[in-house]
């Protein structure tokens, strides 16, 4: 069975970065290849699942700045194509955010203190059976 491919990005200039290494570590331990881009702009973010063939893009925000940056990079993905790609959210996410961001095509939110194993096997879940499994 081939490698799950996942981009790990942190969206613009959110400093804090150690959930997302901790998550991409875990997954690459969990037998997953992961591009880990750190900060970056949602075109920047497009481009590299794009050029990686990614499956799963993994978003990562603490600073707030979700309810603008997952939207854009959403239309983007969309708009180049790629919208079969399962978008995670992680980090701190207001409940109403998490629905709405979900409503607007985010597969999963995994809020700060999630388990690591439960992000991986919702990602296997996900890519294994081509569907949206239930978040735990």
């Amino acid at each position: 069975m081939p490698l799950i491919k996942v981009v790990m990005a942190k969206m613009g200039f959110d400093a804090h970065y150690r959930g997302a290494m901790m998550v991409a570590r875990h997954l690459v331990q969990r037998g997953m290849e992961v591009v880990y881009i750190g900060n970056r702009l949602p075109e920047e973010i497009v481009r590299t699942v794009i050029d990686e063939d990614a499956q799963v893009l993994g978003l990562s925000s603490l600073s707030g700045n979700h309810m603008v940056m997952v939207p854009r990079i959403l239309r983007l993905l969309r708009q180049e194509g790629v919208d079969r790609v399962k978008v995670l959210l992680g980090g701190v996410i207001p409940t109403e955010d998490q629905k709405e961001l979900l409503r607007q095509g985010v597969a999963a939110v995994f809020g700060t203190g999630s388990s690591l194993d439960a992000i991986a096997d919702w990602i296997e879940a996900a890519v294994d059976h081509g569907s949206d499994p239930v978040q735990a």
